[in-house]
C-alpha cells in the first residue's frame, strides 16, 4: 500500500532521476541488441525458424518500447511533455483530481482512445463509456481497489474508439493520498497494447507452422503424460523439506487441470532443499503440448535443480535458462519465477522471467513481491535478470502460481483473487490446507490451460 502523503508531499512526487535512468538505459542497451539480431535475420527468409527468429525480436522490440516509454513516465511524472516519436504516440497519461472531479489527459491518451483533442477529457465516471461491455467490470473493480484500498492499478481492458475499432489498453496507476489517508487524486499510464498482442499471436501462429510443431495424436497424450509424470514432482503434494527446524518451510503444490484442453509438458513447480539448508522455490511454464515439450520442461527442471545445487542466486539461473532454451534445436518460449531461501536468516530472495510476481501473505492481509519482470526465456539471447530480496517473518505465507487461473484475464487479476484470500489463509493450518483453499477457489472455473500454484509457509 501506498504511503500516506497530502498531493504536495515531495513522497508523493514521480521519482527522479538515478535507478530510473539506470533501467532506461538497460532497456535501450537491449533493444540494440535486438535490433541487431533482427537486422542479420533476412527480411525474405521463408524457412519457419527464420520467421520465428523475427517474429520473436518484433514482439520483444514492441515490449521494450513500452517498458522504455513507461520508465520515462516515472520518471518525468504522470503528464510528461508531448514527444513526436512513436513510442510515445501508443503512451499516455491522465490525472484525475478527486475533489475538484477535473481531469487532466496528455495529447497521446486522446489519440489512442480517439477522441476529439478539442474535447473535455472524460472523469472516472465517464471513462467506462469507452470500455468493452465484458470489460466494464474488470475497470470498476480496479478503480475501486485503487480508491478505497489504495492498491496500484495494473491491468488490461478493451476500449471501442467512436469509429468502432476496438483496441486492448494496458493501465497503470496510483492514487496519491492526504493527509488524512484518503484519495484525492489518481493518476495512471494507458499504453495501446494491440500491437503486441496481435504479434503474440502471430508468434503462436509461426510457432505451431514449425517442423515438430503439430497437435500430438491421442496416442502421444499418453505417452507425454508418462514422461510428465516420470520426471516432475507429483502434481498433489507436500514437499515438507527434511529438516523442521524453526525459520524452515512447510511447502504444498498443486495442478489444477483444465478439461477443455490436453496441456502435457507445459507447467512445472518444484521444491528443492540445500545441502545448507536453504530451499529453492520455483514455478514456470514452457510451449508446446507433446512429448517433445514435456520432456523439456524435465530438462528445464533437472537445469534448475543443478545450477541451485552449485549455488547460483536466482537472477544468474534465469538467464542461464535463457541460453539454453536459446540453444535448443526446437524453437521454445518459457516464463519461471525463482525462489531462494535462507532459514537462518530467513531471507528470501528472488527473481522472475516474464511470470507473475510471487505473493506475500502476513497478518491477514496480502501483497505482491514487485520485482523487474525481465522477458520470456528464450526470447532475448544474453537477457540478465536482477535478483530481489525480502525478509520474513515466523507465519509468512509466499505463493507462486502460473498464469492461467481466470480463462482471459492478466495474471493481476488472478493475483487479486488469491490476494482476497489472505483472512482465509490465516485460519489454514498447513501450506496443504492454504492449497487447498486456492483449489477450491479456482478449480471449478474454466482455465486457460493447466495451472499450477506452490504455497510455502515460514514455520515458528
Amino acid at each position: 500500500m501506498p504511503p500516506h502523503v497530502s498531493a504536495d508531499h515531495p513522497a508523493a512526487q514521480p521519482p527522479g532521476p538515478g535507478p530510473v535512468d539506470a533501467l532506461i538505459s538497460q532497456t535501450r542497451r537491449l533493444k540494440g541488441e535486438v535490433d541487431a539480431v533482427r537486422r542479420d535475420t533476412p527480411s525474405d527468409a521463408s524457412g519457419p525458424r527464420e520467421r520465428w527468429q523475427r517474429a520473436l525480436c518484433d514482439l520483444a522490440l514492441h515490449q521494450l518500447d513500452d517498458l522504455d516509454a513507461h520508465l520515462a513516465q516515472l520518471r518525468d511524472g504522470p503528464a510528461p511533455a508531448p514527444r513526436s516519436d512513436a513510442v510515445l504516440s501508443r503512451v499516455g497519461s491522465a490525472e484525475w483530481n478527486l475533489l475538484t472531479d477535473e481531469a487532466s489527459w496528455s495529447g497521446e491518451l486522446y489519440q489512442i482512445l480517439g477522441r476529439d483533442p478539442a474535447a473535455p477529457p472524460l472523469t472516472l465516471d465517464e471513462l467506462p463509456s469507452l470500455v468493452h461491455d465484458e470489460d466494464r467490470r474488470r475497470l470498476t473493480t480496479m478503480v475501486t481497489a485503487c480508491l478505497i484500498d489504495a492498491q496500484p492499478i495494473d491491468g488490461e481492458f478493451r476500449i471501442v474508439r467512436p469509429d468502432g475499432q476496438a483496441r486492448t489498453v494496458h493501465m497503470m496507476g496510483e492514487p496519491v493520498l492526504d493527509a488524512d489517508g484518503a484519495a484525492a487524486s489518481m493518476w495512471a499510464v494507458l499504453r495501446d497494447v494491440s500491437e503486441v498482442r496481435r504479434r503474440r499471436h502471430t508468434v503462436g501462429e509461426i510457432r505451431d507452422a514449425l517442423p515438430g510443431t503439430r497437435r500430438p495424436a491421442p496416442g502421444e497424450h499418453r505417452l507425454a503424460a508418462e514422461v510428465r509424470e516420470a520426471v516432475l514432482p507429483p502434481w498433489r503434494a507436500s514437499l515438507r523439506p527434511a529438516r523442521q527446524d524453526p525459520g524452515t518451510l512447510d511447502v504444498a503444490a498443486h495442478r489444477l487441470s483444465s478439461p477443455a484442453s490436453t496441456p502435457i509438458g507445459v507447467n512445472w513447480y518444484d521444491s528443492l532443499e540445500l545441502p545448507d539448508g536453504a530451499a529453492v522455490l520455483s514455478v514456470g511454464d514452457l510451449t508446446g503440448h507433446d512429448v517433445a515439450a514435456a520432456s523439456g520442461t524435465a530438462a528445464l527442471l533437472g537445469a534448475v535443480r543443478g545450477m541451485a545445487m552449485a549455488g547460483t542466486q536466482p537472477g544468474q539461473l534465469l538467464s542461464w535458462l535463457g541460453h539454453l532454451l536459446d540453444a535448443t534445436a526446437q524453437p521454445a518460449l518459457g516464463s519461471a519465477v525463482c525462489c531462494r531461501y535462507r532459514p537462518d536468516t530467513r531471507t528470501l530472495t528472488w527473481a522472475r522471467a516474464g511470470h507473475p510476481a510471487p505473493l506475500l501473505f502476513r497478518g491477514g492481509t496480502g501483497r505482491r513481491l514487485d520485482s523487474p519482470c525481465g522477458p520470456l526465456l528464450g526470447a532475448m539471447p544474453g537477457a540478465g535478470y536482477g535478483d530481489v530480496e525480502e525478509t520474513l517473518q515466523a507465519g509468512d505465507l509466499i505463493l507462486l502460481h502460473s498464469d492461467g487461473l481466470l480463462s482471459g484475464n492478466g495474471d493481476m487479476d488472478s493475483s487479486r483473487r488469491l490476494l482476497d484470500l489472505a483472512p482465509r489463509f490465516v485460519e489454514a493450518g498447513t501450506a496443504q490446507d492454504c492449497v487447498r483453499l486456492v483449489a477450491e477457489e479456482f478449480g471449478e472455473r474454466e482455465h486457460k490451460g493447466d495451472a499450477c500454484v506452490l504455497v510455502a509457509r515460514v514455520t515458528a
